[in-house]
């Protein structure tokens, strides 16, 4: 979890869910799980309803790969300057992910040179 100084062990849950009338097994980690609850309650959906929206979306990526997108993708959407603010977000960080001059290597330990793709052309 972000900003705890110790992370939990995250042991992956296998559940069965329902899509299109075929049960299908998908293993997420307990926090995705309690997101996916969430969501089902904010939106009067069940799981299996909302598994099977995120099928009838996706594209060749696996279907829990898909999911963890959805989750990701729910809560950012929702995400305001506000709630940030709220949260402490922009502590964590505090000089972003370069060093004290702007040379890298400053900001979290481990993070820097693991970052590739699409995060890398957004300035990540």
């Amino acid at each position: 979890m972000v900003g705890s100084s110790k992370r939990e062990s995250s042991t992956l849950v296998s559940r069965n869910v329902i899509v299109n009338g075929r049960r299908t097994s998908l293993r997420l980690e307990p926090e995705m799980w309690e997101a996916l609850e969430e969501i089902a309650r904010r939106e009067h959906q069940t799981i299996n309803d909302l598994v099977a929206f995120v099928d009838s979306q996706r594209g060749p990526a696996t279907l829990t790969s898909d999911v963890r997108v959805f989750v990701l993708g729910y809560f950012r959407s929702a995400a305001t300057e506000r709630g940030h603010a709220a949260a402490g977000h922009g502590i964590l960080f505090p000089r972003g992910l370069s060093g004290p001059n702007g040379e890298g290597g400053g900001g979290a330990p481990g993070v820097r040179g693991r970052l590739r793709g699409p995060a890398q052309a957004h300035g990540v």
